[in-house]
């Protein structure tokens, strides 16, 4: 696995931020219909659990990111984290965008449990990765829109710059047919509490629907 470790800046900032890693191989395609069926279900079910938008932000994992992004500066209702992002989507009835079912089990993990999570292209990761709050001014190419502005955002960080946070990845490690194996994070903020059992239930969606295998795991403190 990639050397991941957290800046000391943003631990001062968010003592209870942590880090679930996974790296693995996998066979990048097309989602199965079960996968598909399995995000549906999710779904319906956000939809009976939680009935008005404006309730999202009290989801514990969505409200402790909430937080963490205002002590490190920035305000989270104008950047959402991903996981608020796409339950709001299924909330507002306009479900999720289907791209390639690494993507979609990133997703299926998120809207269940409330975390954010990014996903990457190992070979595309240049060396050592650290977990950190962006300078001001920072900024890259997101994927599937213009150059977005990442300052004072927890960025993932390797020798070329910033690669990823938890409202937006870059195009630069994003997911494609192309990639052999993979990196997905999930982004905590609030301990450890729970950590180990939610990497095995990723590790286990990635073995049913994407041919996951030669697992690694690390919980980064």
């Amino acid at each position: 696995m990639h050397t991941i470790t957290i800046d000391n800046h943003l631990k001062q900032l968010w003592p209870d931020a942590v880090l679930g890693c996974v790296q693995c191989k996998v066979t990048v395609q097309e989602s199965p219909g079960e996968l598909l069926q399995e995000i549906e279900a999710c779904s319906k079910s956000l939809r009976e659990t939680i009935e008005k938008v404006p309730d999202l932000p009290k989801r514990d994992k969505i409200a402790q990111t909430r937080s963490a992004y205002k002590a490190f500066g920035k305000e989270p209702s104008r950047y959402r984290n991903s996981a608020e992002a796409m339950c709001r989507r299924i909330l507002q009835g306009k479900g999720l965008y289907q791209i390639n079912n690494v993507v979609e089990c990133n997703n299926l993990f998120s809207i269940k449990s409330g975390y954010s999570l990014g996903a990457y292209d190992v070979n595309k990761i240049d060396g050592d990765v650290v977990w950190k709050v962006a300078e001001e001014g920072a900024h890259y190419q997101g994927i599937g829109k213009d150059q977005i502005n990442v300052e004072f955002l927890p960025v993932f960080s390797d020798s070329q710059g910033p690669f990823g946070n938890p409202t937006s990845d870059s195009v630069r490690t994003r997911i494609t047919e192309e990639a052999r194996e993979i990196l997905m994070v999930i982004f905590g903020f609030s301990g450890t509490d729970h950590m180990e059992e939610d990497l095995k239930e990723l590790c286990s969606l990635l073995e049913k629907y994407c041919n996951g295998r030669e697992f690694e795991t690390a919980i980064i403190v």
